[in-house]
């Protein structure tokens, strides 16, 4: 009896603390929430502080279940399950989203952004908010922007200083039509590979590199077949938080408003968690044999300039309108 007296003060405490009008506003839930990462993976991260703030947030009346490491199948399969309502929530890169709205896909092109403060200024602001909005239409909701990282490249071959280093490279890409376009246009011969294959790929020397997040190079113990590693910032990979809009149609204001403050809260510490592991990371890989070399800012410079064809063929597919929208927003970033 004590324990259910403490148990209602604990949640009316939350409930006054969070502003709430009336408990009745909440009700008993239990949401589902998917990624296909496991592990020290930098989305479990912010799915176990999400779970947390809900819970403190609703007084206990609210609940995450987490299901990693893509025990519910893969991304696309939640995206369908969510879509049905039969899965509540997951979180994964962006760009995989382009299938339902083309214009995520934006989230692929080369070289975007020159930082982090450009990539969190656009995707927590009104551009950002505005891609997110295009899901909606197709069943789901776009709570908050995560983050894999920026992408490396590592190769077995050399040590890239230069642009024309990249040259000749055999390089893994994941498979899609503009990973290949640009490593293409740096004069590399791309490979398309899905990820679990590219470890023996590499072990077996049938590619010479590939590109991924620090985190995943770190985790993948690409150390044992890779010799280099250059931080080119090619690509920057946001992990967009999406809910089911058949089920969060079903909720009330205040349960929404929880999932969604929740959401942002964990997007902070999810981002910082994500860094600190870069520079953890980076000296995993540094004491493992790994060469981390990067290019001057004029080899920078160069690759912008090699990015343009592919960003302008690749423009009409995401949407001009999309395209101009973002290049503006970075421009003024810029000034």
């Amino acid at each position: 009896m004590k324990r259910l007296v403490l148990k209602s003060i604990v949640a009316a405490v939350a409930l006054a603390a969070f502003g709430m009008a009336s408990a009745q506003d909440i009700k008993e839930h239990t949401f589902k929430f998917a990624t296909n990462g496991a592990g020290e993976h930098p989305s479990v991260a912010g799915m176990k502080k999400f779970s947390e703030l809900v819970a403190a947030k609703s007084g206990g009346k609210m609940r995450v279940k987490m299901f990693v490491g893509g025990i519910l199948g893969s991304d696309q399969a939640n995206i369908s399950a969510i879509q049905g309502g039969t899965l509540e929530m997951a979180v994964m890169n962006t760009g995989i989203l382009a299938s339902v709205a083309k214009e995520l896909a934006i989230f692929d092109f080369p070289f975007l952004f020159a930082n982090s403060k450009e990539s969190d200024a656009l995707v927590d602001g009104p551009v950002g908010k505005k891609l997110h909005q295009k899901l909606e239409a197709k069943g789901l909701i776009g709570l908050a922007y995560w983050e894999l990282g920026y992408r490396e490249i590592t190769n077995s071959k050399r040590a890239l200083v230069k642009v024309e280093d990249i040259e000749g490279l055999k390089l893994r890409v994941i498979p899609n039509p503009i990973n290949v376009a640009w490593v293409k246009a740096l004069g590399a011969n791309p490979t398309p590979l899905p990820f679990p294959e590219v470890y023996s790929a590499l072990e077996q020397k049938a590619i010479d590199g590939q590109e991924n997040p620090v985190s995943v190079i770190a985790t993948s113990k690409f150390w044992e077949v890779q010799k280099y590693m250059t931080m080119t910032n090619h690509q920057y990979n946001p992990q967009s938080v999406i809910f089911s809009k058949k089920v969060w149609d079903a909720l009330t204001p205040t349960e929404r408003k929880i999932l969604d403050d929740s959401a942002d809260e964990a997007t902070k510490y999810q981002r910082e968690q994500a860094r600190a592991a870069v520079a953890v990371n980076m000296e995993l890989l540094k004491k493992n044999g790994m060469t981390v070399s990067e290019f001057a800012p004029v080899e920078v410079a160069k690759l912008r300039e090699k990015m343009k064809p592919v960003i302008a063929q690749f423009s009409a597919n995401v949407g001009e309108e999309t395209v101009k929208e973002v290049q503006a927003e970075l421009a003024k970033m810029r000034k």
